[in-house]
C-alpha cells in the first residue's frame, strides 16, 4: 500500500504540473512578445502539459487526472489573469473555484479502485 501510495503523489505531481503547464501556454498567449516568440512559447508549453498528463494517467484514473489537470488549469489561469493583466474576477469564479477544489479533494479521497502500474 506504501507504493500505491507514493504512486499516486507522483501522478497527482504530474496532473497538476500539466495544469500549470496548460496555464503557462495561455499565458505566454497573452505577453507581448515578438508573434513567433509566443507561439513557440505555446507550443513548448502545451507539449509539456500533453507529457505530464500522459505520465499523470500511468498513475492515476483518467478522472483523477483529467479533474486534477482541470482544476490547476482553471484556478491557475484565472489568478494569473487576475494578478498578471489585471482582468476581474467575480464571486462566481471564486464560488466555482472552492467547488472544483472541494470536488478534486472528493475525488482523490473517494474509493476509486488504485491504478495498477506496469513498472
Amino acid at each position: 500500500m506504501e507504493r500505491a501510495s507514493a504512486t499516486n503523489r507522483k501522478g497527482y505531481g504530474w496532473a497538476l504540473s500539466a495544469g500549470f503547464n496548460a496555464a503557462l501556454a495561455a499565458i505566454s498567449a497573452k505577453l507581448p512578445l515578438h508573434q513567433f516568440i509566443r507561439y513557440g512559447l505555446v507550443l513548448f508549453f502545451n507539449v509539456t502539459m500533453w507529457v505530464c498528463y500522459v505520465n499523470s494517467l500511468k498513475a492515476l484514473s483518467s478522472l483523477q487526472a483529467t479533474v486534477t489537470n482541470f482544476a490547476t488549469n482553471f484556478i491557475s489561469s484565472g489568478l494569473a489573469g487576475f494578478f498578471f493583466f489585471h482582468e476581474s474576477l467575480s464571486f462566481q469564479w471564486f464560488a466555482g473555484a472552492i467547488l472544483i477544489i472541494i470536488g478534486v479533494v472528493v475525488l482523490t479521497n473517494s474509493s476509486i479502485e488504485n491504478k495498477v502500474s506496469t513498472d
